[in-house]
């Protein structure tokens, strides 16, 4: 086996391993953003859109964090002011979205039910 066969391998295995180490970090972070009574924190999804290539200059891998609000009655104001909590206590974390960007994601989304998502970065 040669050396670089074998640096092969450990990038490989790191870079399969990185998302359960993003997650755990996101999981705790997002779950601490609202009181229950206000939201309860879901979980994220990573997506990958293959269809677009890696050189066009249009998003193509994302995360989207999703909470489900304790009420659905939310005003537009009180919406905007949910998204902007949730993604400002994202890019407060300098460290996740540097391993965020080092692994590729362009944008991440925040969503409160399954018809709408809003973009963060």
């Amino acid at each position: 086996m040669t050396i670089k066969h074998s640096l092969r391998l450990v990038v490989a295995a790191l870079l399969l391993s990185a998302p359960l180490a993003h997650g755990e970090n996101l999981d705790v972070l997002m779950s601490r953003v609202f009181p229950e009574a206000q939201a309860t924190y879901i979980g994220y999804e990573s997506v990958e859109r293959q269809d677009i290539p890696a050189s066009a200059a249009v998003d193509r891998k994302y995360l989207i964090v999703d909470f489900r609000l304790a009420s659905n009655d939310m005003e537009s104001e009180q919406l905007q002011a949910s998204v902007h909590k949730v993604c400002m206590t994202l890019l407060k974390d300098r460290e996740l979205i540097r391993q965020l960007s080092d692994s590729g994601y362009d944008m991440v989304s925040v969503a409160f039910d399954r018809r709408s998502q809003f973009d963060c970065l």
